[in-house]
């Protein structure tokens, strides 16, 4: 089994794969304040809930976006399993051409995204991931990297809104039922969800107008799968693209 770990702002996703097959998939929080001790228990607690031996992973891959976190886990696993992660980031093989202007700025979580994306569609293609940020990867008719944007999450959009304004409530991120809201919750569910789904077409339009030709979008990311309905653009919803793009950079590394 290999597993993979996709250490984001919010949350940490890990993933079992067992060639083709994802066994499992789990979340986690993620706390700069916790010890590698304290991570080494909470992955031991998530492989027992699945059944999953630690001596059975044959390999680890890590994706991280939160550096104060990466050196814990790599820690922790190193304790549970008796094995080295491979960390994406610089020396990797990705395969991918990154035509920034610094490439080594990239996220690890969009490498893998990227990755994932062209090995199951043709480009040119645009990878939005709806995680903390919202992020568009561009991927030109080459399938080159060539840029993209950064958006506010859907739940950090939330969390201002609630936060920064006295008689505004929370609520659910559930589907709007109209986007004229008729009530105060109505109105910001209708915002925040129509609003997002609307953000990304005028985005993807905008951004295949510069193209001068269509794209194929795909679309991960936890809030996705509630995102996706609303949009008018076709998406295609791929819950674990990045999971797919982190097996497969695992394994291409390993053959090298």
């Amino acid at each position: 089994m290999i597993l993979t770990i996709d250490i984001g702002n919010s949350n940490i996703v890990l993933g079992g794969v067992e060639d083709t097959d994802v066994r499992f998939e789990a979340r986690l929080r993620t706390d700069a304040t916790k010890t590698s001790d304290e991570y080494a228990v909470d992955l031991k607690m998530l492989l027992d809930i699945y059944a999953v031996d630690p001596k059975a992973i044959e390999g680890i891959i890590i994706a991280s976006v939160v550096p104060q976190v990466l050196n814990s886990l790599q820690t922790a696993v190193k304790k549970l399993t008796g094995k080295t992660s491979l960390v994406v980031g610089p020396g990797l093989k990705t395969g991918l051409n990154i035509l920034l202007e610094s490439p080594g700025q990239m996220g690890a979580d969009l490498v893998a995204g990227d990755v994932a994306a062209l090995l199951e569609h043709e480009p040119p293609l645009i990878v939005v991931d709806m995680g903390t940020a919202t992020t568009l990867s561009v991927l030109d008719k080459n399938g080159a990297h060539i840029g993209g944007c950064i958006c506010p999450g859907v739940k950090i959009s939330l969390d201002a809104l609630t936060d920064k304004t006295a008689l505004l409530p929370g609520l659910q991120l559930d589907k709007p039922r109209r986007a004229i809201g008729r009530n105060t919750s109505d109105a910001m569910r209708s915002g925040i969800m129509l609003g997002a789904a609307a953000m990304i077409d005028g985005l993807v339009a905008r951004m295949e107008a510069e193209l001068g030709y269509k794209t194929t979008v795909i679309m991960t990311g936890g809030i996705a799968k509630f995102v996706a309905p609303l949009c008018k653009t076709p998406v295609i919803y791929d819950r674990d693209l990045i999971l797919k793009g982190l097996t497969a950079l695992y394994r291409e590394n390993r053959r090298s």
